[in-house]
């Protein structure tokens, strides 16, 4: 079985939603990383020198390959990443090994099969 990792930026207040939709497309975990910053082609503006942005939040979603395309597209479309610009971004990655799923691992086949 092979995997991707999917890394979501997304605004802090998208944050139960985008993990809903991932869930409801076959992710089957998330793990959320808090107060993280990016800045896109215009930076942000600043006031005496502290930054004006709101707060993001990195999703971390470990999916199997076959399911990664589908979440990619869900979180996308919830998080209205292609309608207001600097509202966050997301991709994949393959990832190479993984051990620790033992446990989800009959889980995770039922869902590929489901939605094969």
């Amino acid at each position: 079985m092979h995997f991707k990792l999917i890394i979501a930026m997304v605004e802090e207040e998208s944050t139960s939603k985008v993990i809903q939709a991932a869930r409801d497309a076959g992710a089957t975990g998330t793990t959320v990383l808090s107060d993280a910053r990016g800045e896109g082609l215009k930076p942000h503006k600043s006031f005496f020198g502290l930054t004006l942005e709101t707060q993001r939040e990195m999703l971390l979603f470990l999916v199997e390959e076959h399911l990664s395309r589908h979440i990619l597209e869900c979180i996308s479309q919830v998080a209205e990443f292609d309608k207001k610009p600097g509202c966050g971004v997301a991709f994949q990655i393959d990832v190479e090994d993984v051990i620790g799923l033992n446990k989800q691992m009959h889980t995770i086949l039922e869902e590929v099969e489901e939605q094969l």
